[in-house]
């Protein structure tokens, strides 16, 4: 059975990625593309091939009332996310949800909504099989050694401060390490902010300069020793076998997960 694909936000470097994805396996096929610079243009000029045949729209509602998708994959912004995935699950499209910035409160809703129209959707802050690897080893490791920072490096133009797989990851640690506050408990910052975000009882760090691209660095400290978990992703295509495995995946179950590692079997 092919697989119908609608791909929002397009344009991004992210979503021109998708829509190659999408366009190298015969088992999906693109039905719609959002991108408002691009409006009226054939889909193919988002990536620089010949003409596919699928019309370019600058608006999502567009996408969602005139093509008949399966699914739709979205890397767009944090402050459309949730509307996107609501409304793509009233129309019957599972989404595949890149953009992060969900609450607890709002993945619930979504999840209730999924049931309610038995559709299966993701939300995933990282698509990336390393990543998550990482995420799981570091869950691991705070089993043993409890004392633990997060330092997150992405470039200057990324929207949200910390990043969804630091949060993810820090959630993950959570689960298996109890709260325990780090640090001096005289400590005092004399620069504000100077000691990260706190997330029970550690902390996060979040670098933004240009010329990075997406790396995360989880410390543990113990007596007379460290443990580093690194991943660094390179380039964005290696997202997209995650991104394929998702949206197929999201055919074969129910409800909206949370965290790619639930569908990676």
């Amino acid at each position: 059975m092919t697989i119908n694909v609608a791909v929002i936000g397009a344009s991004g470097r992210m979503g021109k990625e998708v829509v190659k994805m999408v366009l190298s396996d015969p088992e999906l096929q693109l039905v719609a593309a959002v991108a408002p610079s691009y409006a009226g243009k054939d889909a193919g000029e988002l990536i620089g091939s010949k003409t596919i045949g699928v019309t370019v729209v600058a608006t999502f509602e567009e996408a969602i009332n005139n093509a008949q998708a399966d699914v739709m994959v979205d890397f767009t912004v944090p402050h459309l996310a949730y509307a996107h995935a609501k409304r793509s699950i009233e129309a019957g499209i599972r989404p595949i949800m890149g953009t992060t910035g969900f609450t607890p409160e709002q993945i619930t809703e979504l999840d209730e909504l999924c049931q309610q129209h038995q559709l299966g959707g993701l939300i995933a802050p990282n698509f990336s099989i390393g990543a998550i690897l990482m995420m799981k080893f570091a869950q691991e490791a705070a089993k043993y050694m409890p004392h633990v920072e997060i330092i997150e490096y992405h470039g200057d133009q990324k929207l949200d401060a910390p990043s969804g797989t630091s949060i993810k990851t820090a959630e993950l640690i959570a689960q298996t390490r109890q709260e325990l506050r780090q640090g001096n408990p005289e400590e005092k910052e004399t620069i504000e902010g100077a000691r990260g975000g706190y997330y029970e009882g550690f902390r996060i760090h979040s670098v933004r300069l240009p010329g990075v691209f997406a790396q995360q660095e989880v410390i543990f400290g113990g007596n007379g020793q460290t443990l580093k978990i690194r991943h660094d992703s390179y380039d964005r295509a290696g997202y997209m076998p995650g991104v394929n495995h998702a949206v197929k995946k999201a055919m074969s179950y129910t409800g909206m997960v949370y965290g790619f590692e639930h569908i990676m079997d």
